[in-house]
């Protein structure tokens, strides 16, 4: 297990004298963070503080990202922000990849001038990261302020932005738009509801079959009946296994898409001009909300821009560009409190009933994502 973040304090202490009112007071200064390699600097503190992470970060030039599409959750926003402010190139590879490949990429490519130096992943998929040691922890200047259960407790990743498992559907081509799981499973809409990716390695997918359980007597314990919900799906001919891309919507292909609401609300704007008419809702029979983990791989070719760029993400500027993409930034509720949150972007996140979401513990998710694994193939086929 990771040791948790501490911080390495050297044997130097500094006496601060004020004279008032004729009187002295001396007390002792905290004691300085000791300076370490950029490579284990578990804090922008431990780096030499932040001046000195943007200096190291600038001078290796370069951040190396993957599976990062443009249009998930803003990230063509963040990285050409990211890229302007710093003047520090991204280089994004297998954009179209999922969360379990990552993890093979970054084992595959260790010691490689061209891995990845950081992840975005599904908190099932960052968990197991985490405990194969194949993550550097890392701490935020907004640690803190991230709730304890968005983050790992020994500093390994911590959630940036998340959103709840929706369902999308083009009016000008199904007569009803479906607003529950169970809708779903009508006759009217035989070969019509894709599923964003393989839930055995999809985060987005993986979601959208816990959602399934949950409207189908199911539990954050129990996801069988959601694989049963989309076994059934398959039987009565409903289950479409195409990607639900704004190029297939347009051609009519994928008319119906189970995958997180930003990514819905997304093609809202990606298809204006075409002859969709995009609806969203979220299944009021299964309310899924879930968030997706940051992360700095351990043998990052650039340690100090990986650490750059997860404060970035943290920052009040890269929450709330996170909203421009309809996703629901982590600090969210503490921004609205703090007045940093951008009120006209939020304002424009659909409402969710019922109180607010609960979330799967890891051993939970662990549990879930094994089940998935072992049983998807058999039930529902790849």
């Amino acid at each position: 297990m990771v040791e948790p973040p501490r911080k390495r304090a050297v044997a130097l202490s500094a006496c601060l004298c004020v004279v008032a009112l004729g009187l002295g007071a001396c007390g002792e200064e905290d004691e300085p963070v000791q300076v370490v390699p950029v490579a284990e600097a578990r804090s922008a503190e431990e780096a030499g503080g932040m001046d000195a992470l943007i200096k190291e970060a600038k001078k290796e030039g370069t951040l190396h990202t993957t599976t990062l599409l443009r249009h998930w959750a803003n990230y063509g926003g963040l990285m050409d922000g990211f890229e302007k402010k710093y003047g520090i190139k991204i280089v994004n590879s297998n954009p179209f990849g999922s969360s379990q490949q990552e993890l093979d990429d970054i084992k595959a490519s260790r010691g490689k001038a061209s891995a990845p130096d950081v992840l975005d992943l599904g908190d099932a998929f960052a968990q197991s990261a985490a405990r194969q040691g194949l993550l550097a922890p890392y701490e935020v200047a907004d640690w803190d302020r991230i709730p304890p259960n968005q983050k790992d407790p020994n500093g390994a990743w911590f959630n940036s932005y998340g959103g709840y498992v929706s369902i999308g559907c083009d009016k000008t081509r199904v007569a009803v738009c479906p607003v529950s799981f169970a809708d779903l499973l009508k006759p009217e809409y035989r070969g019509m509801v894709a599923l964003n990716g393989n839930p055995t390695t999809a985060g987005s997918a993986f979601a959208g079959v816990y959602a399934a359980a949950l409207a189908n007597g199911g539990s954050f314990d129990d996801i069988q009946p959601g694989i049963d919900f989309f076994d059934e799906l398959e039987g009565v001919g409903n289950y479409n296994r195409g990607n639900p891309n704004p190029e297939a919507i347009v051609r009519g292909e994928t008319p119906i898409s189970i995958e997180w609401d930003f990514l819905n609300l997304r093609h809202i704007d990606e298809l204006r001009g075409t002859d969709v008419s995009w609806k969203v809702s979220i299944p009021f029979d299964g309310s899924f909300s879930q968030y997706y983990a940051q992360a700095i791989n351990k043998y990052a070719p650039h340690p100090a821009a990986a650490r750059l760029w997860q404060e970035y993400l943290a920052g009040t500027e890269g929450q709330n560009l996170r909203l421009s993409g309809y996703a629901r930034p982590v600090l969210m509720d503490v921004m609205a409190k703090d007045g940093t949150l951008d009120q006209n972007k939020a304002s424009r996140l659909p409402t969710v009933e019922g109180s607010a979401p609960a979330f799967p513990t890891d051993p939970q998710l662990n549990t879930a994502l094994r089940v998935v694994r072992d049983n998807w193939t058999k039930a529902v086929g790849g």
